[in-house]
Order: structure tokens, then sequence, then C-alpha cells
């Protein structure tokens, strides 16, 4: 169970501390990464997509960050169905985003800048008119037959599988070899067959193949569903409403992660991330703890699964979902720290607040609470500006193959198609796509035509040419947390302890590593509001602060709208 500190009478229960070993000090545990959505990020060829030469354009931006990571979204080659998801070569790069050369010269600018690259693999399932389906399908005595997931025909129709984008379901008729093959995503993204120990040999050397390149480690996306009971039993009726239960983590996994690591990420010294981290932290666990010698960090969808419509959230679950984990790899294992990605909509409208009076001390307040928190932070791009959602209320306006299934589904499922429609504009992983926001020109500065997804009309007042020269903005503030978290290392390795956890509007939580102590104060609401803390009477230097006042008076601190400070204690019980 967590350790929560609900103490009506404002005292702390103590706890041992954290001490720093020099020998447990590790580059990715350290880092601050940054998430490039590259299509949208800087276009240098006038086609209206992001492209490597963008990134190799903007390094110098990068570097001003302070953060020392950077990963990319998929830029394989692919049809685009899933806009690279869907990968026709692991070891070729789209010509959309420029040469292999150009993605060398993009690899070398971050290295000599500090900043590692971690590469998207996509391996649980590839494109359709990758070569290895393109046999598998030509027969069923072709030698690439079990790189898939195939039922013949005349079996019948196989038991359900539910598919994310598609709402007919997982497996899909080929006429050529009479036989239904298996995917979890859309049609087009055929799921592999890692039972096949010649697919796993496959994926290793494309691994190694980017190794060499000199990538610095990857990120392992829809790595949960690899592992399948290749017999496909019959499943209980409304088993798909427990997704990852029935379509991950699979004992078979870890034995494939422990292969993986042996050949693969200990020769090359290379970091790896899970997407998903299971439905309980024992699966979580599984993934990362050191002496499995599998996977380095994990990420949870705990904190995305809290906020997922208009409603909004409650602080309480919010507080409950990260005080849950970091108690849980408190002493083993290591966690990514995300409020946002590609996959979900923008920070600031999921957990802050979008409003004009409200944008800048609410993101500010998110990426200071991001920053502070134990486990590696990752930062989606445009976050450190406060980027907004986009308006698209129509279904015509959507190019995502997951918001083009999820209205199909909806449709077919007769909902009210006018609340699910609202509740798509907000959700959307669309929100995520828009280009970046560079400067107050024409298409935000991202490109000299016709962008591949229109700029926010935002544009002109959020972006970086005008937070560059405000020295009170967020991407500023963003800068600072980040410098913070580099020279505390408190903020990285030091215990947490979360503080009045029953207040409704402060989240309060202490970082505490050898003899330093730290108070972090987040006001989550649009208005005023108080804290008593035993903590406030001891405290010294505010480090930093998203207001230019702090009131604390009598152990009473009194926050602003969105108010966040990171305060050093003096004196410490």
């Amino acid at each position: 169970m967590p350790f929560l500190n609900k103490n009506m009478n404002n005292t702390t229960i103590s706890k041992p501390r954290s001490v720093l070993k020099e020998d447990t000090r590790i580059w990715w545990k350290e880092g601050v990464l940054y998430q490039i959505y590259p299509q949208s990020f800087k276009d240098t060829t006038g086609d209206g997509f992001g492209d490597f030469k963008g990134v190799i354009d903007k390094l110098d931006y990068l570097e001003s960050l302070g953060i020392t990571m950077v990963w990319m979204n998929p830029f394989f080659e692919s049809p685009l169905v899933d806009n690279g998801y869907d990968v026709s070569d692991y070891t070729a790069i789209h010509s959309r985003y420029g040469t292999m050369e150009d993605f060398e010269e993009m690899l070398e600018g971050l290295h000599k800048r500090g900043i590692k690259f971690v590469l998207d693999v996509v391996v649980n399932h590839s494109s359709n008119e990758h070569k290895w389906f393109q046999e598998s399908r030509s027969s069923r005595e072709n030698l690439y037959r079990d790189y898939y997931h195939w039922w013949p025909a005349e079996k019948g129709i196989p038991p359900f599988r539910d598919s994310i984008f598609d709402p007919e379901g997982a497996w899909e008729y080929d006429q050529k070899t009479n036989a239904y093959y298996l995917h979890y995503f859309a049609k087009e993204q055929p799921d592999l067959n890692w039972e096949n120990p010649k697919v796993r040999q496959e994926i290793y050397g494309i691994m190694k193949f980017w190794a060499t390149k000199g990538v610095d480690g990857f990120r392992m996306d829809a790595f949960q569903y690899a592992s399948k009971d290749t017999s496909f039993p019959e499943w209980p009726k409304g088993h798909e409403k427990e997704y990852d239960k029935w379509y991950g983590m699979r004992p078979q996994l870890h034995d494939y992660l422990k292969e993986m690591y042996t050949e693969v990420l200990e020769p090359y010294s290379l970091f790896a991330v899970a997407e998903g981290a299971g439905t309980t932290f024992k699966d979580a666990h599984d993934l990362v703890d050191s002496d499995r010698k599998e996977l380095q960090v994990a990420y949870h969808f705990d904190c995305k699964d809290i906020s997922k419509g208009l409603k909004g959230y409650q602080l309480s679950d919010f507080k409950d979902v990260f005080t849950k984990w970091d108690a849980s790899f408190k002493d083993n294992g290591w966690l990514a720290i995300y409020l946002s990605n590609h996959d979900v909509s923008r920070l600031v409208n999921r957990y802050g607040n979008p409003e004009l009076a409200f944008r800048n001390p609410s993101t500010q307040m998110l990426n200071t609470f991001l920053l502070s928190m134990r486990g590696t932070p990752y930062t989606y791009y445009g976050d450190e500006l406060g980027m907004t959602n986009i308006d698209m209320p129509t279904i015509e306006e959507y190019v995502d193959i997951s918001a083009i299934g999820d209205y199909n589904r909806a449709k077919s499922e007769e909902q009210d198609m006018n609340e699910f429609m609202k509740d798509l504009n907000f959700n959307s992983r669309e929100n995520a796509r828009t280009p970046m926001q560079w400067d107050a020109t024409e298409n935000a500065g991202f490109t000299s035509t016709k962008p591949w997804k229109k700029v926010n009309e935002n544009y002109k007042t959020i972006n970086v040419a005008a937070q560059n020269k405000d020295p009170k903005s967020i991407l500023n503030h963003f800068r600072k947390m980040v410098k913070l978290r580099k020279d505390h290392a408190v903020l990285v390795y030091g215990d947490y302890q979360i503080l009045q956890v029953e207040h409704s509007e402060i989240y309060a939580y202490t970082r505490t590593l050898d003899n330093e102590q730290l108070l972090v104060v987040l006001n989550f609401s649009a208005k005023e509001s108080n804290i008593e803390l035993q903590e406030a009477n001891t405290i010294g230097n505010i480090l930093i602060n998203n207001y230019d006042t702090f009131n604390n008076e009598d152990g009473k601190i009194t926050l602003k709208a969105y108010q966040a400070a990171i305060c050093k204690i003096t004196k410490t019980n």
C-alpha cells in the first residue's frame, strides 16, 4: 500500500530518507526526455511535412531546453495507414523525412549536444505491405507463413479477438489462401508471431542495425501484446473491456525480453522502455526490475485513464495514481513520468486550464509537477509552450485511423453521435499532432506551404519566438525547471512523501535525499487556495515559483490560481 499522510493535525510522519550512492546514478534516470512527432516538428523541403533537416535546424533550440534525450516517433518506410506505425521496411527511411545521411547528421548533432536518441521500434506488428507479410500470404507452404498468425478457414470462424482500430474485430479474411490473419490494430497492421524464433532473430537484427548507427535506446511500441496463446481459445463475453488483462503481458513475453536483453540491449549498452506496464504492479516490476535483466523503464496508462473527457478529473484520483506507483517503485525498478504524448490530447486541456487567464500558470504548474517527481520525465513537443487542443467538430476533418475507427464503432452501436463528437473533439490524438508553433509568421513558421495538418489558430500568441523574449513565459519556466532538476539530485532519486492527501485543490509533497529536503506545493484549481503544513515553518529558499509572490504565514501557505512552487526545507523532523 502507498504511504499516505492523512494526518489532519498537520503533523508529518517521518520516513527513512534515501541515500544516494554514486554507483547507482544512471543517465536514463537523471535525464529529461523530449518527444518529437517528426512530421509535425519542422518542414524544410516545402512539402508540408516535418523532416530530419527540420530537427537539425532546431538542434540549438533542443539544447536550450536542457533536455538530454529525444524520442522520435517512427520514420521508417511505410504506407502511413497509421502515421508510420505500419512499417514496410525497418531499415529504410521514408522519403518524407529525408535520407539515411540526414538521419546520421541529425544523430551526430544531437550527440554533440549531449542529447541521446531513443528510437520508436514497432515490432508487435508490421505493415501488410512488408515483404514478410507478402510472402506469408502467398501460400500456406511459404517459409514466411509462420511469421504471422493465421487461422485456416476450414476450421470455421476463429474465436473473437478485439481490435483497437477495427470495430469488426481482429481477424481479417484473406481469400488468397482461404485463411484469416490476426491484427490487434488495423487490418493493414498484421501481428507478428513472436513464438517463431526466426521472427525474433529478424527483430534483433533490426535493433542491432540501428544500434550500430548510434541510437542509444528503444521505445517498444505495443510490445505488451507481442506474446499470444497461439491456440486462440475462446474467451468470455466482455473480455475486451479488460484489454490488457486478456491481450497483454502473457508469461512468454518475459522469455522474449530476456533473450532480447542478452542479444541486443546488454551487448550494445542500450536503454529500453516498454509501452504499458500491464495491469498490476507485479506486471510492471517483472518488466523492469534490474535483477530480471529485461527492460529498464516502463510507463503505465493509469494517469491518462483518469482524464478521458469533458467532465475532467478529480485531484484525489490524480494524487492516488502517482502516489501508488511511486510507492511501488520506491526500492526497485524505474518508471517514466508523463502527462501527454502522441496518443492523447494536450496536457493543458486534460489536466490544466486552457482559458486565456489560466493557460500559462496551469501549464507551468503541470510542468513543475512532471519535473519534480521520481521517474524519468517525458515532455511532449509543444508542451513546453502550452500548446492546446485544436477544434475539429466534424468527422470529415479527421485523418487519424483511431478516430475514424472509434467513430465507426460508435455509429454501429447507435451511440449519440453529437455527444460522441464532442468527446472525440476533446480526446482525439489529432490534438497532439498539430504543427509545432515556432513563430507568428504564416503556418507558425512550421512550413512555407500548406501543412499536412492545419496549424492551431492560436499560434500567433503561443509560439517559441514570443516566449523566448518573455522571462516569465511557459517556455522559460520549463527551462528553469529542467535546470533545477539537473542541479538537485533529490528531484531524481529522493524519497517522495505526499502531504495532506485529502486536500481537494492543492497537491503537496516532499522530496528527501541525504540531508536535503524540498517541499513541492501545487494548486490545481482556478482560485486561491491555502494549506496548513508543518513544513511551512521551516522553508528557506524558494527555488522556483511561477508567480512573483509566495504567501507563507504562520504555517499556512496561500497559493494563487495554479501557483506552483518548490521550496528548500532548512530544518526537518
